[in-house]
């Protein structure tokens, strides 16, 4: 199947999230993702029984049994934060190869919710997850004392320091600008203005990034909904069309990444661009992953917005919030919105919002085009979405 044959084949035509300011939902598991799918579904005038792709990055097949869904696609890629990409990636492969017509994808997690269900115990933390096998992680980076997962970001950070002269103040800003946008979505955790010095005096977690550079810990929902072009003209909303797909992935564990100061959204990036046939400075938003300020600093490098080792000067004179001239992660992102273990999902919904005009105060005027870049892993996996409207299609 050939690049031109995918761009522009199939479309998203309906999206939802949930978040709350207290950081907590009330529904959980699957009757959270149900919710999510639901919700959905009515978002683009479809019904569960349209449905016949299903996609989920832990079981497709449990979860088509739940809703009582007989899918001829299935997909059950984990890659970490970027899953939901992949996710778009495959099924817009599949919708344009005609092995499918309608894809769901749901992702729900209540981290914090369990914790505060639980008593406040919480489970456990900080380590790999069980029942995995083998792993070379627990054999060869945890005993050396590596705090995941800020650690292996704090690596990142400060090797682009030493390389580029990179400086705490301007990662400090992607907080900042991500923040200002928050300060527009009421479902947002935090919604009060921070400034540099607000981050800079935030605890220190793992040398140099404090807390307000990283991600938060949130219960959260989302899901998407997607369909062919040529059915998504007859449906409720605007579609949001897919014009470009990449993904790759260089490592696993952060002791084998290739270069700590680029990503494979090198690959990732450029591909996507190729097939959606655009540059960087087409782009009118970027929904760009950020477990951390570093993740997207790095993201501004890899997928052509600045140069190599440029990302900090870029970032620091606020082009990134509201006004800017690349407005990035307009919800609030992980940072501020919500973040309840992989944000990918979160990206995708905000991209469609923003092209259907649907973000109210938060809107960017005229966009046309979106990127949603998801980052799974320690900077591992990253997949990167184009989508366009009727306009950005033609």
């Amino acid at each position: 199947m050939s690049a031109t044959s995918i761009r522009g084949a199939s479309a998203i035509v309906g999206v939802a999230d949930d978040a709350s300011p207290t950081g907590q939902l009330e529904l959980s598991g699957r009757a959270l993702e149900a919710s999510m799918i639901e919700q959905a579904l009515s978002d683009a005038g479809l019904d569960i029984k349209d449905v016949d792709g299903v996609c989920h990055a832990g079981s497709s097949m449990q979860l088509a049994e739940y809703l009582g869904v007989h899918p001829r696609f299935t997909d059950s890629t984990m890659t970490g934060g970027s899953s939901f990409e992949v996710h778009v990636e495959h099924a817009a492969a599949a919708i344009a190869a005609g092995l499918a017509d309608v894809v769901i994808s749901v992702y729900a997690s209540t981290p914090r919710g369990d914790r505060a269900r639980a008593g406040g115990g919480g489970g456990r933390r900080g380590g790999p997850p069980p029942g995995m096998g083998p792993n070379p992680g627990l054999e060869w980076e945890m005993p050396a004392g590596i705090r995941l997962p800020m650690g292996a970001y704090a690596l990142a950070a400060t090797r682009h320091m030493a390389k580029y002269g990179t400086t705490a103040e301007q990662l400090a800003q992607v907080a900042v600008s991500t923040r200002e946008w928050a300060t527009m979505n009421p479902k947002a955790r935090y919604q009060d203005p921070i400034t540099i010095d607000d981050v800079l005096a935030s605890p220190m977690q793992t040398s140099p990034l404090h807390l307000l550079d990283c991600c938060l810990v949130t219960d959260g929902a989302g899901a998407f909904v997607m369909t062919s072009a040529e059915r998504a003209k007859s449906l409720a909303k605007s579609p949001a069309y897919v014009l470009g797909v990449g993904t790759c992935h260089d490592h696993s564990m952060i002791s084998q990444m290739p270069d700590l100061t680029t990503t494979a959204g090198m690959i990732s990036g450029p591909a996507a661009f190729s097939m959606a046939g655009i540059k960087a400075g087409d782009v009118d938003l970027l929904m760009g992953y950020d477990s951390f300020t570093i993740t997207a600093l790095l993201h501004l490098e890899d997928l052509g917005f600045c140069a190599k080792g440029e990302g900090g000067p870029f970032a620091e004179d606020g082009k990134l919030g509201p006004g800017g001239s690349l407005p990035m992660n307009t919800n609030g992102g992980g940072l501020s919105y919500t973040h309840p273990g992989m944000y990918g999902m979160f990206l995708l919904v905000e991209a469609v919002r923003q092209l259907r005009g649907e973000c109210a105060q938060r809107q960017v005027p005229g966009a046309e085009i979106a990127v949603a870049h998801g980052s799974g892993g320690v900077l591992s996996c990253m997949s990167t979405i184009v989508l366009g409207t009727e306009a950005a299609l033609s």
